[in-house]
């Protein structure tokens, strides 16, 4: 193993090394458990340290190698996972104190993907509880790798702190209403949140079921789509996972970005982030542009009541999913996911049903929007990464400002690309993202993949 360890390869290069015998599974893994070893006791971003199932996977991975077998296009890669998805004789907490002990008796169709293309799993990762907005006894919030003092994000923080942090190779981690971007753009990472349906989601804990995506983190947007091209696709399991043909990213990724017509809000925009942010996002439209992108300025759909909206339908949503420990067990949720699950018991049918009417009709807008272009650029958070100390204060406008320019796209199901673009005056991460047509994440990851090939903000890295 090279001696700056996994960290120093691509998803793809790293799987082709050990598929060539070049290296072994045995040693990469090896390697990322010393860097887990070393960055975990800083980090805390891990529930369930799996490796000696991996170091079980690793040999059976370099034997069939050794025997001439074929092996999958996640060789020998490192891969964390969010602790929602069950792996078979392992607990599936989803942050949850009351879980602790419900161990899953098969696999999720994400984790038999992820195994069968060659990829070993190293931990189940931390989150909020619940999957909503607060992370809770036993489990602490994981801690940001540029800096102790400020938000990981949520709810999928593990996976953002665990990919930037070095822990693994690449996570897997789950967007309800902004908990892939969120995390993302705390951190720093690139990341997928594909559209609704695109992964299967059988196996994996509830927060809402027809908001909730799978989707991937890593160190690029390549990575990110090599990834995702595994775990995505139709699934018997799930009826709701798509029966659409996984795109090609390898060569969406080689593709670039000529033609794309790219739309920005400039006013939208503006009305909610600072100018940091929103000058590193007409810096990141225009390298699009200069590597072949039209730009053209649109009106987005108006956002405000999706916001609050998206609040209602999740929480009728999580009433659900929670039905048979809430409220017998009332005593053992924290007050954020009680106080969801309070809304969605008391909404009334026809109040529930107004929220999805306005759904359908805010997705059709948006879908018309996407007549006219194939992306729209937008910033993830349009303020500064927080700190922990004032995340203990949120207040409304805080609240509005997190879920701007996220949870209007979990309703409409959209999918979106983000990635790095700058850094702020205290060396915090500034993330944007690529929001698309249902089911066309190749023309996002082609864009993404363009844009990192003329910057370097993917290949900073926090010193731990």
């Amino acid at each position: 193993m090279s001696p700056a360890g996994p960290e120093a390869y691509t998803v793809t290069g790293l799987a082709r090394r050990v598929a060539a015998g070049e290296l072994t599974a045995g040693a990469v893994l090896e390697a990322q458990l010393a860097e887990v070893d070393r960055r975990e006791p800083a980090l805390g971003a891990i529930i369930t340290d799996m490796r000696e199932r991996a170091r079980a996977q690793a040999a059976a991975l370099d034997a069939r190698i050794a025997r001439g077998e074929r092996v999958g296009p996640l060789a020998g890669v490192p891969i964390a996972i969010k602790d929602i998805l069950d792996v078979s004789g392992l607990p599936t907490t989803a942050g949850m104190g009351i879980h602790r002990e419900r161990i899953a008796r098969t696999d999720a169709t994400v984790v038999e993907h992820l195994e069968a293309a060659g990829a070993i799993l190293t931990a189940k990762l931390a989150l909020t509880e619940g999957v909503y907005a607060e992370h809770r006894p036993p489990f602490p919030a994981p801690r940001n790798p540029w800096s102790a003092a400020h938000w990981s994000g949520a709810s999928s923080s593990g996976s953002g702190v665990a990919t930037v942090g070095g822990l693994c190779v690449a996570a897997i981690g789950s967007e309800t209403g902004g908990s892939i971007k969120l995390p993302a753009a705390a951190n720093g990472a690139s990341a997928i949140k594909p559209s609704w349906g695109r992964v299967s989601r059988h196996g994996v804990f509830e927060l809402a079921a027809t908001l909730d995506h799978v989707g991937t983190f890593a160190r690029s947007v390549a990575d990110a789509a090599a990834v995702l091209g595994v775990i995505a696709g139709p699934d018997p399991r799930d009826p709701t996972a798509a029966q659409r043909p996984v795109p090609d990213f390898a060569a969406a990724v080689a593709r670039g970005c000529e033609g794309l017509v790219l739309g920005i809000d400039t006013a939208w925009i503006a009305a909610g982030a600072d100018r940091e942010t929103a000058t590193a996002l007409d810096a990141a439209v225009a390298e699009l542009a200069a590597a072949g992108a039209t730009v053209r300025e649109v009106r987005v759909p108006d956002v405000t009541d999706m916001i609050w909206d998206w609040f209602g339908v999740c929480a009728v949503q999580t009433a659900l999913a929670h039905r048979d420990t809430f409220p017998a067990r009332r005593d053992a949720y924290g007050p954020a996911l009680t106080q969801l699950l309070e809304l969605g018991n008391r909404m009334s049918g026809c109040e529930y049903q107004q929220l999805l009417l306005r759904r359908e009709d805010f997705r059709g807008r948006l879908n018309a929007l996407f007549t006219t272009v194939d992306a729209l650029a937008l910033p993830v958070l349009g303020f500064p990464v927080p700190t922990c100390a004032r995340m203990a204060e949120v207040d409304d406008d805080m609240i509005a400002g997190f879920h701007r320019f996220t949870c209007p796209f979990n309703l409409s199901g959209h999918p979106g690309v983000i990635m790095p673009n700058g850094s702020n005056a205290e060396g915090l991460p500034i993330v944007f993202q690529l929001v698309g047509r249902h089911f066309e994440e190749d023309r996002l990851v082609a864009a993404g993949a363009a844009y990192q090939q003329r910057t370097d903000w993917h290949l900073r890295r926090p010193v731990l």
